[in-house]
């Protein structure tokens, strides 16, 4: 579940100049309630106004532990406007989870994920993960892996109208943010399109959002692509989609079971 880079970091650079992406008409996130390690009541609802980083982590995870203290500077700096509240993983144990929020000085709101609540994010294949949340309540970014500390706090100041030294982009979130939208892709990671006509290409990309993958995650086979590349059973499944569309195979429907001659015999008296 470790990731040590941030695939959708939403940071480049053009000219020299930073860019970072914000998803265009971007979806409210998923509401939840829960109890932080103190006791004390989490909710999106409660946060709305301010900007969020929801951030899912492990104390036992190398690259979120790295990330902590560029987080407690960046509560820190804009904590008028900012709530970051990180969930640690049901593979963490709530007591090693309090003591090292001790030990590190964290200084914002810190709860225990449910499965649950993951889910409703589309899941949580990798560490850290983090999901930034403007004051409307919409998702406007994922982040999977160790972040550049910059990109959180261009992006925070994006969403407060302040001044970036920064190009904003908007893209269409086609499953990089919420997996429900990877019905949108039209090319996915591993998965050669290439030689493809565009109607081939329409029929393959619906059949890859119909059918289900077989490595046991219960996404379809565009949503573990996405969600997973280095799936091996996605992987397989659907270069065979893809080279049947291309072969031009069908599937044959199976003749019916002829019925035995003496039932035959039996109807015919």
């Amino acid at each position: 579940m470790l990731a040590l880079g941030g695939l959708w970091s939403g940071l480049a650079r053009a000219q020299n100049q930073p860019i970072i992406r914000f998803v265009k008409n971007p979806d409210p996130a998923p509401s939840f309630e829960m109890k932080d390690l103190e006791g004390k009541p989490i909710s999106l609802e409660a946060a709305k106004g301010k900007i969020v980083v929801l951030n899912f982590w492990a104390t036992w995870c190398g690259p979120c532990r790295a990330e902590v203290p560029d987080l407690i500077e960046l509560q820190e700096k804009y904590k008028d406007n900012l709530e970051i509240i990180a969930l640690a993983t049901e593979e963490d144990d709530a007591s090693e989870v309090q003591q090292f929020v001790k030990q590190s000085g964290i200084n914002y709101r810190v709860g225990m994920a449910t499965d649950a609540i993951a889910a409703k994010f589309g899941g949580i294949p990798a560490l850290p993960t983090s999901f930034v949340i403007d004051p409307q309540g919409r998702v406007v970014q994922k982040h999977v892996g160790l972040n550049d500390p910059t990109v959180y706090e261009l992006e925070v100041r994006a969403l407060l109208n302040q001044p970036v030294d920064a190009k904003v982009e908007y893209f269409e979130d086609t499953g990089e943010v919420f997996l429900m939208h990877a019905d949108r892709a039209t090319e996915l990671p591993g998965v050669n399109l290439s030689k493809l006509t565009p109607a081939q290409k329409k029929v393959a990309l619906k059949k890859l959002n119909a059918a289900t993958c077989n490595c046991g995650c219960a996404l379809t086979l565009a949503q573990c692509r996405i969600n997973d590349t280095e799936c091996e059973t996605s992987q397989r499944q659907a270069a065979k989609i893809v080279r049947d569309i291309s072969s031009g195979a069908k599937t044959k429907k199976k003749a019916p079971p002829k019925r035995p001659a003496a039932q035959k015999t039996a109807l015919r008296e």
